[in-house]
This record gives C-alpha cells, structure tokens and sequence, in this order.
C-alpha cells in the first residue's frame, strides 16, 4: 500500500500518498486481516477482500489524519511535514476528503454491510472530534465526555476494522460481535495508553513535545484524574490557553507525581484484560493469540516508557 494513484493527476497523488508513503504501523488493516485469520482453523486463509477491507480502513485513518493536522496547525506527522505545512489547508482538507471517498468506494465493492459500516464510523469520527472541540480548555470536562470523544475519535475506527475482517469472512453474527467487541476495548485501551505516554515519556520518545494534548486544550483521562485529586488546584493553575513552554514542564511533573496515570492506566488494564478474553473466546489459533498479545504490549509499553526502556 505504497501509494494511491489518481488516474491522469500525478499532484493529487503526490498529495493522496504523502503520508501513506511516510510509514506508519498499519496496525488497523492487520486487525482486518488477523481478524478473519482468528476464525480459521489455520489462521493463514486470507483473500483478496480482506486486503482490500484493511486498506478501506487504512484510507479512512489518513484521511482523518489530514483533517487533524489541520485543525492542530501540526507541522510535522510520522517524522515528515504534514500535508497542510507542505501544501496548504485547502489542498489537506480536498485530499483527506479524497481518501475517504477512496475508502467507501472500496467499501461499496465489498457489499452494503460493509460499506453501511463505514460510513457510520466515519461519521463516529466526525462526533468523537466535535466531542473533544467543545471541551478544550474546560477545566470542569468530565470523564463521560472523555471517553465520549475516544469512544468516537479511536475504538470506533479499530472497531470497524475487526468488524470488516468478520463481514468479509462471513462469519456468524455471534463472531462478528465478539471480533467488533475486540477492536472497541483494544480502541480504548489504545488511546488511554496513547494519553498516558504523552505525559510520561520524553519530547524525544514521543517525536514531539510531551504534554502537546494540555498545551493544545485536549485534557485527557490522567489529567482529569490528576485535576479531581488534592493536587488538582495546582494542576488548574497552569493550564490556561497559551501554556508557556517553563509551565507546560511543570504542569507534566504535577500530573506525574498525583494519582492520575496509576489510575488510567489501571483502566486501560481492565480494558485490556476484557480485550484479550473476548478475543480469546473467538479462537486460541496463532491469529486470535497475536491480537491478545497486541493488546497486552499496550501495558507493556508503559511500563518500559516508565522505566526508561524505551
């Protein structure tokens, strides 16, 4: 999945492809894929179909992710320039429409489940951000409108995933749900450790500034723990639209010493531990066993980043 040709537009696919050329873990078209393997006795049978469900997918998350970087003014995405410094706001805007459309076209000619599939999770990832908008800076945002917006911006889009991987491999809905069930809790334990790792790993671990979600309004599971805490008051104190650089250090040192990441992480445990049983109830061949492993290395990470591991 190198690129995405336009036919007779060689700058639309410049634009298309830059970030799908730039890398990334391509870790939502696996789910597809590993997916459907965790129902088959092998665990190897994979069509052509399931390919192409995983690169819908994929294509739905760039596109996200040119739309993101828009709204975040970011000026820098998986170690290159982001589509918008390179090119400008409108280009990143019409090319991360682009890949969406690309996306339900290739969904379409999968069937009308799974394209019906993602344009709802499109329209999940529309609300999860809109969520997440209208409480930047809101120092009294509460934990239901945090796992509102991951809920939307994250599990919906890893949800989709597995849930296509069984659509296309035809199962029977009880595996569907169970595999759809999968890919929501891996979703939310995913961004919780996402949020957890913004705060306690270095500007260099993370490839940007640690903290950028407080500095940019975005108070996530651990901060919010951290502001509910006897430390809270000193917490509120730095965060204020236009966070200095001197405060941004401070603030990640009160959220570290308070209670809030033990307690998220705790969280993203009990999230993990339903992920690996619901997905371990659906098979324990090779397939079904690397999803459970992936979904422990989320804790792992953390515990490495803590020590200084990684």
């Amino acid at each position: 999945m190198e690129t995405v040709r336009v036919e007779n537009d060689e700058y639309l696919t410049e634009i298309a492809s830059h970030l799908i050329k730039a890398g990334g873990k391509r870790q939502r078209p696996m789910f597809t894929i590993a997916s459907a393997a965790s129902g088959m006795p092998d665990g190897t049978s994979v069509d052509y179909d399931l390919v192409r469900g995983g690169v819908a997918v994929e294509l739905v998350q760039v596109g996200s992710l040119y739309h993101d970087d828009v709204m975040d003014e970011a000026q820098i995405r998986r170690q290159v320039s982001s589509v918008n410094a390179r090119w400008g706001n409108l280009r990143a805007i019409l090319a991360g429409d682009f890949l969406l459309a690309k996306a339900s076209e290739i969904a379409a000619s999968l069937g009308t489940e799974v394209a019906g599939l993602l344009a709802s999770t499109i329209g999940e990832l529309c609300k999860g951000q809109v969520s997440e908008l209208q409480t930047l800076y809101d120092l009294s945002r509460n934990e239901d409108q945090y796992f509102e917006s991951i809920t939307g911006k994250t599990a919906s889009l890893f949800a989709a995933a597995t849930r296509i991987g069984g659509i296309v491999a035809d199962y029977d809905r009880d595996r569907i749900e169970a595999l759809t069930s999968f890919g929501r809790l891996y979703g939310m334990a995913f961004q919780i450790v996402d949020d957890i790792l913004d705060l306690i790993a270095t500007d260099e671990q993370l490839g940007k500034p640690a903290g950028k979600d407080m500095v940019e309004g975005v108070y996530s599971l651990p901060v919010l723990r951290t502001l509910a805490s006897p430390v809270g008051e000193k917490l509120s104190s730095y965060l204020i639209d236009g966070l200095t650089e001197a405060d941004r250090h401070l603030a990640i040192e009160v959220v570290r010493n308070g209670p809030g990441i033990d307690e998220a992480f705790d969280l993203a445990k009990q999230y993990v531990i339903q992920a690996e049983e619901t997905i371990l109830s659906v098979s324990t061949n090779a397939a079904a066993k690397a999803l459970a492993d992936t979904a422990h290395s989320l804790l792992v990470t953390v515990e490495a980043t803590r020590h200084g591991d990684q």
